[in-house]
């Protein structure tokens, strides 16, 4: 469990609040399109990045499966 949360801390310290990301791919049956880019909000407890994205959408982004760029 203690590796669990030390990922968890990276992806916090790796994507703070603001930082602008541009997504590739997202293995989700309502995904947002690739290509679109957003902000993140926070990187929650359970290791998800939520994001404003710049289409509306506020969905989740998990890292171990989606996959996703920073930008700027």
């Amino acid at each position: 469990m203690k590796g669990v949360l030390i990922n968890i801390e990276l992806l916090k310290k790796r994507y703070p609040k603001g930082t602008k990301i541009e997504l590739d791919y997202m293995d989700d049956p309502r995904a947002v399109p690739t290509g679109t880019k957003g902000t993140v909000i926070i990187v929650d407890d359970m290791g998800v990045i939520h994001v404003n994205w710049e289409n509306g959408s506020s969905l989740g982004i998990c890292p171990e499966v989606d996959e996703f760029h920073v930008i700027g």
